[in-house]
């Protein structure tokens, strides 16, 4: 194994911890009423789904991909989902990034979000990139 390597595995068992973690919290009741009120109302127009569902599924996904991240034949397909995710959930940061008043500490400005944001795709990208040897 190479150093690149074992830096990738390394980076993927931290995203793994970290989005198995931030999943694992939206079946919080606290915090799960926190994130259904970040989502935009436009995305929850025609009654289909509910915040509180949407939270669920969210929390699944990243429950899905960190551990999607261990497994070496769905690695590479788990990352790109998450960065997906990350760019689908990115509406709801910049709304509550609006609303600091609303929510509090959840609501981080948006440049430094956005930045966080790219840094986490980049990550995610770098450790599942296969380099040809």
């Amino acid at each position: 194994m190479t150093a690149f390597e074992i830096l990738q595995l390394v980076l993927r068992i931290l995203l793994a911890i970290a989005f198995v973690g931030m999943g694992l919290i939206h079946f919080r009741p606290g915090p799960a009423r926190g994130m259904a009120a970040m989502i935009p109302e436009y995305f929850l127009r025609g009654g289909l789904l509910t915040g509180k569902n949407l939270v669920r599924f969210t929390g699944v996904c990243e429950i899905a991909g960190g551990v999607g991240l261990l497994l070496p034949m769905t690695s590479f397909l788990a990352g790109i989902m998450l960065v997906v995710f990350l760019v689908a959930v990115f509406p709801a940061n910049h709304f509550a990034s609006q609303h600091p008043e609303r929510f509090g500490a959840a609501a981080i400005p948006f440049w430094p979000r956005y930045i966080a944001q790219l840094v986490l795709i980049a990550v995610i990208l770098v450790s599942i990139v296969t380099v040809p040897r």
